[in-house]
């Protein structure tokens, strides 16, 4: 992990508009960064603060060599602090981000800064407990910006997920903000800002982090993971703007194969009435375990989805991999206007009652029955 703003995936507008901030010598003492998962928020402000606290920036990022940013490279700057959410150790225990920041600055030297909820939750090993920003932790928010700064004339406070914060945090934070302390620069990075506590987020100034382009999204899968052009963008458009769910969806290849071969089977099984193998294939789907059987009906929607746009020859649209491409130019013609709605239901249901645990056996052998019934449409 680097956090210079070189090292951000794309988002140039973005980039510009927080250097001329800093260049401006007006620097607004909070910003809000608000946008989808995956877009580069995070790093965003990382870079932001690497830039704030640098003894010699450049026009266009940190100096990289001067001991502010040296400092910055371990995440271990004496002027730049960390909020997030945490989950509580035990019950009745007070806890504050401290408690939690090695974990946490592995998770961000790791990542780069693209990270997610669900990553940080599995780092922390929270299991069930929902994560927030409680209210003992903007006490230490305030005791760390009351010391002077360490290595220059600026100290930041990057907040991460401000939406997290309960009603008590977030009314002491208010009052931060509107007197904030001398050379203060908060940094909040929401995924929700609509949740932010509306006079927070009027002492913020916005600035809004659109998704990623399909093309910064297969560049970086190219220049970072190797991969061919061909399966880079046909990642790249499935992320709808998502870093995150690009790389996800790139770990995930043997999954995805095995559900490619399972989608076939039930369709093909389903339009031969071949009920025996069907039973059969019901039970090796129920074999798989509930998180896996709710993926693979996700990617069953997908692959659906993508059968009926392939009928309409626009390959711009596409977002499949050649061997699913090549399945679907036989199978396209079957999912059509009069049943793709019906398949799509069928689909969701299996879904929801796989969440309701109910029998796996008895909803994946309904769903193949019902199949047989809309392929013949």
């Amino acid at each position: 992990m680097t956090a210079f703003f070189n090292d951000v995936v794309g988002q140039l507008h973005a980039r510009r508009q927080l250097l001329a901030m800093a260049a401006s010598g007006r620097m607004p003492h909070a910003l809000l960064l608000s946008g989808q998962k995956g877009n580069g928020k995070m790093p965003l402000a990382l870079a932001m603060a690497r830039y704030l606290c640098c003894s010699n920036p450049q026009a266009e990022d940190a100096c990289g060599a001067c001991p502010a940013c040296k400092a910055f490279n371990r995440l271990m700057h004496p002027d730049i602090h960390f909020a997030f959410p945490i989950v509580k150790l035990k019950p009745g225990k007070e806890v504050v981000c401290n408690d939690y920041i090695d974990d946490w600055r592995q998770l961000l030297l790791k990542t780069g800064g693209y990270i997610d909820l669900p990553s940080w939750l599995d780092t922390m090993n929270a299991q069930n407990k929902q994560a927030q920003i409680f209210t003992k932790e903007t006490d230490e928010i305030q005791r760390k910006l009351a010391f002077k700064p360490s290595m220059g004339n600026r100290k930041v406070m990057i907040i991460w997920l401000p939406e997290k914060m309960n009603a008590e945090a977030a009314n002491k934070l208010l009052k931060l903000l509107e007197e904030p302390p001398l050379g203060t620069v908060f940094l909040l990075v929401s995924e929700e800002p609509e949740a932010v506590l509306g006079t927070i987020r009027s002492r913020t100034q916005t600035v809004i982090v659109p998704p990623l382009t399909t093309e910064d999204i297969s560049a970086t899968l190219q220049q970072r993971y190797l991969l061919p052009p061909a399966d880079a963008r046909q990642l790249a458009v499935r992320a709808h703007g998502d870093l995150l769910l690009a790389l996800q969806e790139l770990k995930k290849g043997d999954e995805n194969t095995l559900f490619f071969t399972l989608f076939v089977n039930m369709m093909r099984l389903s339009y031969g009435r071949r009920l025996k193998e069907m039973k059969e294939w019901s039970e090796q789907v129920a074999a798989l375990g509930r998180e896996k059987q709710k993926s693979f009906l996700e990617y069953c929607q997908r692959m659906t989805r993508e059968s009926f746009v392939h009928n309409f020859r626009l390959p711009e649209l596409n977002a499949m991999n050649q061997q699913e491409e090549q399945f679907t130019d036989r199978f396209a013609p079957f999912v059509n206007t009069r049943n793709v709605m019906g398949i799509m239901a069928e689909l969701e249901r299996a879904q929801q009652h796989i969440e309701q645990n109910v029998n796996p056996k008895m909803v994946l052998f309904d769903l193949a029955l019902q199949m047989i019934v809309l392929l013949k449409q």
